[in-house]
């Protein structure tokens, strides 16, 4: 069977396997036992329990679970609460006022969380009914939440990352420093959208607010200081040297826990849903990359990412031109799937092209973050659409339009990272430039 051939069917049975609502890890590997088939000499079995196994036993997935369950330990706090009190006094006179709360608070939520979903869910369930009571645009309010809560996955410490980070070996203390610069850059492309919407648009602005005094605005900045508090621990322990990923992950479980518990927030019913919620998204997780693997294995026993590899190769396209095309490629799977599922499902067979087209594994992966991000806001399977329209009970599609704006902007920064890959990179070779 030729490269193409397999290549459709291993397609169609993804795509049936999906459609028939199987499981995303058990299509995974249907697909490798397909890809298998087309080799009889080699043991299928065997090789679908030693991956199951390996994938199940790497050091650097020990991470994911502890991030997990410290984003919904704080989700489960009165953490959103305080970092709208303690953000609020700061943005109130800036065009588009309190609507940036969203933007801030979602970066600031982000940089403790490492997930999309939790961290649009947290934000939101305080700020959106907020600013519909001030009378701000419902469109903006959404658009600006939905799009700025994918900063989850990009600023550290990022669950996506180290999912990557694991699936090509790459240093996941790298990719988290890669991730700030980016998470900067564009929770300020958001902010800069915010604003001039507002000047555009501005009777559909509410009045504005009172000023208030320094004094009060110093009060507020105390509502922050236990997040803050919470990000020094966990990245301070990181970039300082003091802990692994892993280690700096269970800094994180027992910071929030105490950060919880002294806010009153944690009793043991509370305790129980956080770790239930935080089991069962890891198993998720884990269980597809269990399957990812497999298709890693298959992969390379068919030798088709190599021979793909090589008739990119022949198609002379430059890396900018793959580049595109990986993210087109990306936009329209994220129309179908999950985040972590599409990094896993495509690693095996990118990969190849991507180190064929020098690209650099640390820079890539944080355009595959962002690409990823906007998959987040793309229907029918947009995560943090889905959020969004928990929390507020609006039409799908028409929040999916109120984020058009924010897509674009990820569109953007897609284009930045491309023209100016030190915006990802200079921050790592800086820090880890003696080792």
């Amino acid at each position: 069977m030729g490269v193409f051939e397999l290549s459709a069917l291993l397609v169609a049975v993804m795509l049936g396997a999906l459609a028939l609502g199987l499981w995303v890890a058990f299509s995974l590997s249907l697909v490798a036992l397909v890809a298998l088939a087309s080799k009889p000499a080699i043991p299928a079995a065997q090789v679908l329990a030693t991956s199951f196994w390996s994938a199940s036993t790497s050091w650097d997935l020990t991470a994911l679970p502890m991030f997990i369950w410290m984003g919904e330990i704080l989700f489960r706090s009165r953490l959103s609460e305080d970092m709208f009190a303690g953000i609020s006094p700061f943005v109130r006179r800036l065009p588009g006022r309190l609507t940036h709360v969203n933007v801030l608070g979602c970066a600031v939520f982000a940089a403790v969380s490492g997930s999309s979903a939790a961290t649009t869910a947290t934000i939101g369930k305080i700020s959106l009914p907020e600013l519909q009571k001030r009378g701000y645009d419902d469109r903006l309010a959404i658009g600006s939440l939905a799009g700025s809560g994918t900063l989850g996955l990009l600023i550290p410490p990022s669950i996506i990352l180290i999912v990557y980070g694991a699936a090509v070996e790459e240093s996941i203390a790298r990719l988290f420093v890669a991730g700030v610069v980016p998470g900067i850059v564009l929770a300020v492309l958001f902010m800069g959208y915010v604003v001039v919407w507002s000047l555009l648009n501005p009777k559909k602005m509410p009045p504005a607010e009172q000023r208030l005094p320094w004094r009060e605005k110093f009060k507020a900045v105390r509502s922050l200081l236990p997040v803050f508090l919470l990000i020094a621990g966990v990245i301070g322990a990181i970039y300082g040297g003091l802990a692994s990923p892993t280690e700096a992950a269970v800094v994180g479980v027992a910071l929030s826990l105490m950060m919880a518990r002294l806010q009153g927030a944690l009793d043991r019913r509370l305790f129980r849903e956080g770790l239930m919620a935080a089991t069962i998204t890891s198993c998720m997780i884990a269980f597809i990359l269990a399957g990812a693997a497999v298709l890693t294995t298959a992969m390379g026993f068919t030798g088709l990412p190599r021979q793909l590899a090589s008739w990119i190769g022949e198609l002379g396209l430059s890396p900018m031109m793959l580049l595109a095309a990986l993210t087109l490629l990306f936009i329209g799977l994220g129309c179908f799937l999950d985040g972590i599922s599409m990094v896993v499902l495509t690693t095996a067979v990118i990969m190849p092209l991507v180190a064929a087209a020098g690209f650099d594994l640390v820079w890539f992966g944080i355009y595959l973050v962002i690409v990823v991000e906007m998959a987040q806001i793309t229907p029918p399977v947009g995560f943090n659409l889905f959020v969004i329209q928990g929390l507020t009970g609006r039409n799908l599609f028409d929040i999916a339009r109120a984020t058009t704006p924010f897509f674009l902007l990820m569109v953007v920064m897609v284009a930045l990272l491309a023209a100016f890959p030190d915006i990802a990179l200079w921050l790592p070779r800086t820090m880890f430039s003696g080792f």
